[in-house]
């Protein structure tokens, strides 16, 4: 290390050299005497407390440590699904405003600018909230892999993203009409009123739904380990643990009988396998969801219900039971904190005095349902089920990387001539 002094035409600067741990040598011209020995003695103490890489860490752009993190973190790590929905979130809000950015010149100023360039954009709050969460997320690797000392989003306050609407639980009157008029298919009836009452009556997510083996399926609960990854294969649950869920004779029954209808499968079987016995892709889901949920909905005149929907059915009938919020949260994946957030309401319109189980719900709302006039099946209902359009843009991502063998990295190479042209991809 030494600071030297050197004459050029506009008047004196002071240049400090240095090596870092690599022996590699580096160089920095700065004006002021003064300033030249204050950062060499920044130099020195950050090489006796092993620092010294960040100093010259971060002059790669943002745009290219991304391609990084893609390749070493994401990919390996994340699931086909999330990893669709960051590449479209990074290529539309993050890359073109700050792609071009140095990691080091990235600072809390740069970011709270960016946030309120996205808000003078009219870019949603939700959609933010994930940019900014996205950033900080990347960020976070630079700064576990030494590339800059600090993250700057986590100094940034992050908008306050609420739940847009209440749960509103699907009641098992409700679920009874849908597999009444599910069950009248001409193809797949049977499996679709299955996988209805599966939904509503256990509480699985459609993804850990879809991969459900005879062997998870117990005298009293359910085992519930994996889920569907959209590509025909299988992933971890989207807590990452496993759980077991209560088993309503009801839905007992069914599954019981699907299984005789089945020809009594071995225990490995899916309970809902393909055309081929693997798992269901997203093309097949949503094959699944045109043909046979959306008809159904409209027969009853359900409007704006998601099959998502009826997994608040099953955490309903939980709380009337008077199942604590430990109990519900657990067989329903989350945490009790989460909950209570989302089944709040639920839980203040529960009076203990009125308890009632679950199973007589359930069982009554199948007599009611049977007693009454069904829906015509045929209005609305497709007789046959027409595969999904491949080519659709719905059935594969438009980013075409993500079908890749050897993905790449996440959208262009370089930012584009906007980003350079942002007043603060110049600090």
């Amino acid at each position: 290390m030494s600071v030297e002094r050197i004459e050029r035409k506009g008047g004196v600067v002071w240049r400090v050299r240095w090596r870092d741990e690599q022996g590699q040598a580096h160089s920095k011209v700065i004006g002021r005497k003064r300033d030249a020995e204050t950062f060499d003695a920044e130099v020195l103490r950050r090489k006796r407390t092993g620092d010294l890489d960040l100093l010259t860490g971060g002059s790669e752009t943002l745009a290219d440590f991304a391609e990084e993190w893609w390749k070493l973190y994401a990919v390996p790590n994340l699931a086909s699904r999330t990893l669709r929905g960051y590449a479209g979130l990074w290529d539309r809000h993050v890359l073109p405003r700050l792609g071009a950015m140095r990691l080091n010149a990235i600072t809390v100023e740069a970011v709270e600018r960016y946030r309120a360039e996205l808000e003078g954009d009219g870019v949603g709050q939700p959609t933010i909230y994930r940019a900014l969460a996205l950033l900080q997320g990347v960020l976070r690797r630079a700064v576990e892999w030494r590339r800059i000392s600090h993250n700057p989003v986590k100094s940034v306050r992050k908008p306050n993203v609420r739940r847009q609407r209440e749960v509103r639980p699907v009641s098992p009157s409700t679920v009874e009409r849908l597999r009444t008029v599910a069950v009248k298919r001409r193809k797949h009836g049977p499996r679709d009123a299955v996988l209805i009452g599966l939904l509503a009556y256990a509480g699985l997510r459609p993804q850990e739904a879809l991969v459900l083996r005879w062997s998870d399926v117990r005298e009293r609960t359910l085992l519930v380990e994996k889920a569907a990854d959209g590509q025909g294969g299988v992933k971890t649950t989207k807590t990452g643990q496993a759980r077991t869920v209560r088993l309503f004779a009801p839905l007992a029954n069914d599954l019981t009988e699907w299984r005789l209808l089945g020809g009594g499968p071995g225990d490995e079987a899916l309970l809902f396998p393909n055309g081929k016995g693997g798992v269901w892709n997203d093309p097949a889901w949503q094959t699944w969801h045109r043909d046979s949920w959306r008809p159904a909905c409209r027969a009853i005149n359900l409007e704006g219900a998601r099959p998502y929907d009826l997994r608040h059915s099953f955490v309903s009938l939980l709380i009337s039971e008077g199942r604590s919020v430990v109990d519900v949260a657990r067989q329903a994946g989350h945490s009790p904190t989460m909950t209570l957030d989302v089944y709040a309401h639920v839980f203040d319109e529960f009076d203990i005095a009125e308890r009632v189980s679950a199973e007589d719900q359930i069982e009554q709302a199948r007599r009611d349902v049977s007693e009454s006039c069904p829906p015509d099946a045929d209005d609305g209902v497709e007789e046959e089920e027409t595969p999904a359009n491949p080519y659709s843009p719905i059935a594969f991502p438009r980013i075409s990387f993500i079908t890749s063998s050897v993905p790449p990295p996440i959208g262009p190479r370089r930012a584009s001539r906007t980003a350079l042209s942002m007043p603060y991809s110049r600090m």
